[in-house]
C-alpha cells in the first residue's frame, strides 16, 4: 500500500490496484494520492457501486417477477409484492393500498412490519395525504419528514394513523396497467430519511410488476368464475337433461297405465317403480284406494297416516305437492273437484323433476278416478233401467230372471231386497255407487222414483239392512228398509213396496239412519209388511210367557190381559181373576222374567196390548200357540 512518502506514479499505481481489488470509496478515499487521480478513481468506483446496485435491483426484480407469475392466489401476490418492497428498499415497513372505485378512495390491503392497528385501518381519500397526491395525479411522491411537509393535504385522521405507527420518511408510486389505476406501493422510514431517484425508480419498477400481476391475478380469478359459472351452468343442463329423460321416461310409463287399461293400483306401482319408497291414493272419503311399496301402516289401519300434517296441508295448497318429514302429498284434482289425495313416502327433499313426476302421477290419477267415474255411471245407467224393469215388472219373465243371472243372482236362491232413501235428489247417483261398492260383486244396485235398490243374495233381510246402515253413516242419515227372502222374480214388485214403507217407517217411528226389516218393527211391521204375519208377531211379543204356559199348564197370559183391562191396577185385576193380589203380583213377577224388567215401559206394554187382543183374534189351533 502506498505511503506519504512513495512518489506520486507509485501512489497512482497503488491507488489503481485498490480499485481493481474491488475496494469501498471509503477505502479509495483514504489512500495517499495526487487529487486529481484519487477524483477519477472515485468517480469509476462510484459508477462501478452504482452499477452494481442496479444490477442487483434488477436481479431482485426479475426474481420478483418470477416469484409473481408463479402464484395464482391474489392474496398471496399482493404479500409477496410488500414484503419484497420493504427488501429492496431496506425500509422499515412497507405497505400497500388498493383502489376502491364504488367507494372513490384507496383502502390498506396488505401491510408488512406494521405495528399499528389503527393504521392498518386507514382510508385514504383521493388528494388528501401523501398516498391520496400519489392516486389523484398517478406520479410517485416521496418526502423525508411526512409531518412538516406542507405539500400533502394533511388530515387529522391520516395524521393520527401516521403517528401512531411511528412514520417519518414514506416514498410511494402509483400502480398502473394500461392506464388503470390500480393502487399505491410505499415504502416508509420511522425515522428521517431522504429516498434517491434510484430508490423511487426501483420501487416504481416493484409497483409496474406488482400492478401486472394483480390485474394477472384478477383476470385469472374471473377466467376461473367464469368457468365455475359454466362449470355450474353445464351441471344445471345436464341435471335437466336428467331430469327430461326421467320426465320422458315418467310419461311414458303413466301413457302406457292409461292406454293399458290399467287402474289406480297400476299407476302407485308405476311411480314407486319409479322414484322408490311408497305410495298409497286415498279417495276422498278416506278410503285406501290403491297403494304400493312397504307403506308404514297395514290397509284398515290408516288414521295416523291421515292424519300426517301433510295430508291436510294438501287440501289447502290445491294442486302443489307438499312434504313434511319424508312424506310427500298432492291433491288428486279434476274439474275443481277433489277425488282423493296421493301419499308418497320417500326420504329427504325431492329433485325437480322427481317432483313434476309425483305431480305428473297425480294428474294421471285424476283421469283413471274419471275414466273409472264414467265407466261406473254408464255400467250404473244400465243397472237402473234393468231395476226398474224388475221392480215395474216390466219385460217378460224370462227376460227379468236373465236380468238377475246377468248380475251374478241365482233366481232359484233367496234374495233380498233392501230400499236405502236419504241425502239429497242430486246425491243419488254417487250415493248408488257408493253402496254398489259397499255390497259388492254378486248384487244389484239401481235407483228407481228417486230412492235406490239393492238385490242381495241371503234370507235374513234385517241383518243385511242393519249392517248396510252401519256402513253408510254420513250426513243427512242414510235409512234402510228390508224385506225377503224373495224366491220369485214375480214377488219383486210387492217385496219393493213392502221395503219402501219399512224406510218410510223407520224414518216416521224417528229412527232415521238405521236399518231394519218390516218384521222388527212390532205392531208397525203389520201395517207396513205386504203379507202380515199376525201369528209370527204374537209369538214374537209373547213368546216366552206363551212357552211358560204351555209346559206349566198356567195362565200367565190370562193374568196379563186381566191386568191390562183393570187399567194395570193389580187389586183390581184379583177380583176380576178371584185370587189373592199376592197371587197376581206373583205373577206378574214371573211375567218380568220372561218378558224383561221394561215390558211395562209405555211402547212395550202397548206392544203387549195388541198382542193379547191379536191372539184373541186367532183361530183356536193358534190361540193355544
Amino acid at each position: 500500500m502506498a505511503t506519504e512518502d512513495d512518489t506520486p506514479l507509485d501512489q497512482v499505481i497503488s491507488l489503481l490496484e485498490l480499485l481493481a481489488a474491488d475496494a469501498s470509496i471509503p477505502r479509495l478515499a483514504a489512500a495517499p494520492a495526487p487529487d486529481a487521480a484519487k477524483d477519477l478513481v472515485l468517480r469509476v468506483g462510484s459508477a462501478r457501486d452504482e452499477h452494481r446496485r442496479r444490477e442487483s435491483a434488477q436481479s431482485a426484480l426479475l426474481d420478483t417477477a418470477r416469484e409473481l407469475a408463479s402464484e395464482k392466489n391474489p392474496a398471496v401476490v399482493l404479500d409477496a409484492i410488500v414484503r419484497r418492497a420493504r427488501t429492496l428498499l431496506g425500509t422499515d415497513l412497507a405497505y400497500l393500498t388498493l383502489y376502491d372505485p364504488d367507494a372513490g378512495d384507496t383502502f390498506m390491503r396488505v401491510t408488512d412490519g406494521s405495528v399499528s392497528a389503527e393504521f392498518q385501518s386507514l382510508r385514504l381519500s383521493l388528494g388528501v395525504g401523501l398516498g391520496g397526491l400519489v392516486a389523484s395525479s398517478h406520479k410517485p411522491y416521496w418526502t423525508a419528514d411526512y409531518s412538516t411537509d406542507q405539500r400533502f393535504s394533511h388530515t387529522t385522521t391520516i395524521d393520527s394513523g401516521v403517528g401512531d405507527e411511528g412514520i417519518v420518511a414514506i416514498c410511494g408510486t402509483p400502480l398502473i396497467v394500461e392506464s388503470n389505476f390500480v393502487g399505491v406501493l410505499f415504502a416508509a422510514n420511522r425515522s428521517p430519511r431522504p429516498f434517491s431517484r434510484s430508490e423511487v425508480a426501483l420501487l416504481g419498477n416493484l409497483a409496474a410488476l406488482a400492478a401486472v400481476a394483480i390485474v394477472q391475478t384478477r383476470a385469472l380469478a374471473d377466467a376461473q368464475a367464469a368457468l365455475s359459472a359454466l362449470s355450474t351452468a353445464h351441471q344445471t343442463v345436464r341435471q335437466q337433461a336428467v331430469g327430461v329423460e326421467r320426465a320422458a321416461a315418467a310419461h311414458d310409463r303413466f301413457a302406457h297405465v292409461v292406454l293399458g287399461g290399467g287402474g289406480v293400483d297400476d299407476v302407485t306401482q308405476a311411480l314407486v317403480e319409479l322414484l322408490g319408497g311408497w305410495a298409497v291414493l286415498f279417495d276422498d272419503a278416506g278410503g285406501r284406494r290403491g297403494s304400493f311399496g312397504p307403506v308404514p301402516s297395514p290397509e284398515g289401519e290408516d288414521d295416523h297416516l291421515l292424519q300426517h300434517p301433510v295430508v291436510d296441508r294438501s287440501r289447502h295448497d290445491v294442486g302443489r305437492l307438499v312434504e313434511d318429514d319424508g312424506v310427500h302429498a298432492i291433491g288428486v284434482i279434476a274439474a275443481h273437484e277433489q277425488l282423493g289425495t296421493l301419499v308418497v313416502g320417500l326420504p329427504g327433499t325431492l329433485e325437480e323433476a322427481d317432483q313434476r313426476t309425483v305431480e305428473r302421477a297425480a294428474v294421471v290419477t285424476a283421469l283413471v278416478l274419471l275414466f273409472e267415474r264414467q265407466a261406473d255411471e254408464t255400467r250404473q245407467t244400465a243397472r237402473n233401467r234393468i231395476v226398474a224393469d224388475l221392480v215395474g215388472a216390466r219385460g217378460s219373465r224370462d227376460d227379468r230372471t236373465g236380468y238377475l243371472r246377468d248380475a251374478g243372482l241365482d233366481p232359484r236362491a233367496p234374495i233380498c231386497l233392501l230400499v236405502v232413501r236419504g241425502g239429497a235428489a242430486t246425491q243419488h247417483r254417487a250415493l248408488a255407487l257408493t253402496v254398489s261398492t259397499t255390497l259388492g260383486e254378486g248384487t244389484l244396485v239401481g235407483t228407481h222414483d228417486d230412492e235406490i235398490i239393492a238385490l242381495v243374495p241371503g234370507d235374513d233381510p234385517d241383518a243385511l239392512a242393519r249392517a248396510l246402515a252401519e256402513r253408510l253413516t254420513r250426513t243427512p242419515p242414510i235409512t234402510v228398509g228390508g224385506t225377503g227372502p224373495i224366491g220369485d222374480v214375480d214377488g219383486l214388485p210387492t217385496a219393493h213396496e213392502e221395503a219402501a214403507r219399512t224406510v218410510g217407517a223407520l224414518i216416521a217411528l224417528g229412527r232415521a239412519g238405521t236399518g231394519a226389516a218390516a218384521t222388527e218393527l212390532g205392531f208397525a211391521g203389520l201395517i207396513v209388511g205386504a203379507d202380515p204375519d199376525v201369528q209370527a208377531y204374537v209369538r214374537a211379543v209373547l213368546g216366552p210367557v206363551l212357552a211358560y204356559d204351555h209346559e206349566r199348564g198356567s195362565d200367565l197370559v190370562g193374568t196379563l190381559a186381566a191386568y191390562f183391562a183393570a187399567s194395570s191396577s193389580p187389586r183390581h185385576a184379583a177380583q176380576e181373576l178371584h185370587v189373592h193380589v199376592n197371587t197376581v203380583a206373583q205373577r206378574l213377577g214371573r211375567v218380568a222374567s220372561l218378558l224383561g224388567d221394561d215390558w211395562q215401559h209405555p211402547d212395550r206394554a202397548l206392544e203387549i196390548q195388541l198382542a193379547l187382543r191379536l191372539r184373541r183374534l186367532l183361530a183356536p189351533p193358534f190361540a193355544s200357540a
